[in-house]
């Protein structure tokens, strides 16, 4: 059992090391590296893009998305409808699903696809898995609101490597990478604690969140509508506190690793860490409780005033 573990751990540090190497030995150019490139400069300069750059391809392929839902979100009458799951989805979020997992498979076939809408058990036998949200904040979306966006992450051995959050209409583009920050618009971002007293300061959380439990935040309440937007709102520097009742993987995947790389926390509020993601489980049927704080202080606090109510 020893020698198995030591083994699979060298393993999982090769692989590291070889995306590592991979990166900067790249033909992309330093100034062409596009967490870093400024917002106007990520708009113009797609093509420069070699494929298999993992986050260079996630963040091309999250504005190709973008630009797709864009144009169905200029027609009228988006048609909706009720998955199992009473979640919502539209045709926009199907040929969005089509479009991402289509020019993954292309661009990395040896690497498995988890994604809301087409394939929600971890592939097993997969080192490196992409994990996908082709429209998060579906009703936003098809009520003509603009909290919307692409979630796309990679994982590996079942931990998240890279993250991408895109929101088109809102022109805000996250992209974080482990050990390597994470980024807004090509501005790298870092938590700024909000000061709790201002009284702009507001607590970020979903509807879910006064019908299962006792909240008692003495800050204001936003509900935005998109669980993978609401869980930055903390690593932007815009909330005090976020927490989401039932998000799945694919909402907070990309998430997770950003607001971790911006300096910010993320953890279950309760039950247990979503990781390591385990091959052959189904997450389509796991939901985790997620609480994110600039701080400690904050973190501890924002438990201390949630508590689930008594069934």
């Amino acid at each position: 059992m020893a020698i198995h573990t030591i083994s699979k751990f060298i393993e999982i540090i090769g692989y590291f090391a070889r995306e590592i190497v991979y990166f900067y030995v790249t033909e992309v150019k330093p100034s062409q590296n596009l967490s870093m490139m400024s917002f106007a400069e990520l708009k113009n300069n797609r093509a420069i893009l070699r494929p298999m750059e993992p986050l260079n391809f996630a963040i091309q392929l999250a504005q190709q998305t973008g630009d797709l839902l864009c144009n169905y979100y200029q027609r009228s009458g988006i048609h909706a409808q009720l998955k199992a799951d009473r979640t919502v989805v539209t045709e926009a979020d199907l040929a969005a699903d089509e479009l991402l997992r289509s020019r993954i498979t292309a661009a990395y076939p040896d690497d498995g696809i988890l994604s809301e809408e087409a394939g929600t058990v971890y592939p097993v036998g997969k080192s490196a898995v992409w994990i996908i949200d082709p429209l998060d904040g579906t009703t936003n979306f098809s009520l003509g609101l603009h909290y919307w966006g692409i979630s796309i992450a990679r994982f590996v051995e079942g931990f998240p490597t890279l993250g991408v959050l895109y929101f088109p209409l809102l022109d805000e583009l996250f992209t974080a990478t482990k050990w390597g920050g994470a980024h807004l618009n090509g501005a790298r971002l870092k938590v700024q604690p909000p000061n709790p007293a201002q009284p702009t300061s507001f607590f970020s959380c979903c509807s879910r969140a006064n019908r299962f439990y006792e909240v008692d935040i003495r800050y204001k309440t936003r509900i935005l509508g998109s669980a993978a937007y609401s869980l930055i709102t903390v690593a932007r520097g815009s909330a005090v506190l976020a927490f989401e009742v039932t998000p799945k993987v694919w909402d907070f995947s990309a998430s997770w690793i950003i607001t971790e790389e911006a300096g910010g926390l993320i953890e279950p509020f309760s039950g247990e860490n979503p990781y390591p993601l385990v091959p052959g489980a189904d997450y389509g049927v796991k939901s985790y409780p997620l609480l994110t704080a600039a701080t400690p202080e904050l973190l501890a606090e924002g438990r201390s005033k949630i508590r689930r109510r008594a069934s």
